[in-house]
């Protein structure tokens, strides 16, 4: 029988799957940004139309998931599994989203490495003929995530330089078993180790992420044999600023050169100009990018290889009360154009 598994970590998708369809939607400060008109819908506020940041990032997500499935003609009960995941407590905006979809819901948390965990997840699911249809999603507000996990807006804290901005966005992902007809696959995914080296400042998250992520690459080109020249783009999710350039150390270190072709989706979403000190964070910051930007790439032919990797600072306020350090997570996917070796 032959393996789905590579080396230590990593596996192989023998029937490609495929990512049928996709949506994004962003919040206004976002849709400013310099990926802006690539995303599906930009909110005209923070609020749209509700009486809390909570319920607007559930509204957001639900929208999303339409998006992704009116782009294919599908309704909800032609899915078999929705997976999502977000970053407030109970992962409530998925929970609901899912209350209103009627289809088996699996909940996830990987913090800002969830959309990965989800996509690698549903590629299991479909690999493994347990389903054919699978819905992917992740979001996160800005308001939300500051409220629960820093301090809420309207207290007007400082920022520290080190900080990244919580992007309020989300991103809907529908993945198939039919990947003949399909233009993108997934054909790889690794799923990381949790690593801790000691950062405990949950205003440098970069820097506490930047270690699982450097840890989940090299491990990928252990266990594969490949290299980054293998890639038109190494992009993780999301590192800012900060945590990218450790990132890049870090691999460096042990013999891959990624500069040439490596970014980081919270170095892309925000320009320099819109005061986002390390730049952006938050489930939807991958989520958001990979659908409003490096898919529409693959499909225009300017990519054709990309490796994706989220990357999940897992702390919480229990954690960070009870003076824990900040542990992180890395997972990836290798994603294709169809065709491509």
């Amino acid at each position: 029988m032959q393996s789905n598994r590579v080396g230590e970590q990593t596996l192989n998708f023998f029937s490609p799957v495929a990512i049928a369809s996709f949506a994004s939607i962003v919040g206004p400060k976002e849709g400013k940004g310099p990926l802006g008109t690539g995303f599906d819908y930009v909110l005209p506020d923070n609020l749209y139309g509700q009486k809390s940041w909570e319920k607007t990032e559930q509204k957001m997500m639900e929208h999303c998931l339409n998006l992704a499935l009116a782009k294919k003609n599908y309704l909800p009960k032609d899915l078999d599994f929705f997976l999502a995941g977000d970053l407030l407590n109970q992962i409530i905006p998925s929970s609901f989203t899912g209350r209103s979809l009627g289809v088996p819901f699996l909940g996830l948390y990987g913090a800002c490495s969830t959309l990965v965990e989800g996509l690698v997840l549903g590629s299991i699911i479909i690999n493994g003929g347990f389903g054919k249809k699978v819905a992917v999603s992740s979001s996160s507000h800005h308001e939300t995530a500051e409220r629960q996990l820093r301090y809420p807006t309207e207290m007007g804290v400082q920022r520290t330089m080190t900080a990244q901005w919580t992007v309020t966005g989300c991103g809907a992902f529908i993945l198939e078993d039919n990947a003949d007809n399909a233009q993108i696959i997934i054909t790889q995914g690794i799923i990381g180790k949790v690593i801790d080296l000691g950062q405990a400042n949950a205003m440098d998250m970069g820097a506490a992420m930047a270690p699982a992520a450097a840890d989940t690459i090299i491990r990928y080109f252990k266990d594969t044999g490949r290299i980054p020249e293998d890639f038109d783009l190494i992009v993780t999710g999301d590192l800012g600023n900060i945590g990218r350039i450790l990132c890049q150390e870090l691999v460096l270190q042990n013999g891959y050169d990624i500069s040439k072709n490596y970014t980081d989706c919270g170095v892309l979403i925000y320009d320099p100009s819109q005061d986002t000190h390390a730049g952006g964070s938050g489930c939807g910051c991958s989520a958001s990018v990979l659908a409003g930007y490096i898919l529409p790439q693959i499909l225009a032919g300017k990519l054709r290889n990309v490796f994706f990797i989220g990357t999940g600072a897992l702390l919480s306020p229990t954690s960070a009360q009870q003076g824990e350090t900040i542990p992180g997570i890395a997972h990836g996917i290798g994603i294709q154009a169809k065709g491509v070796d």
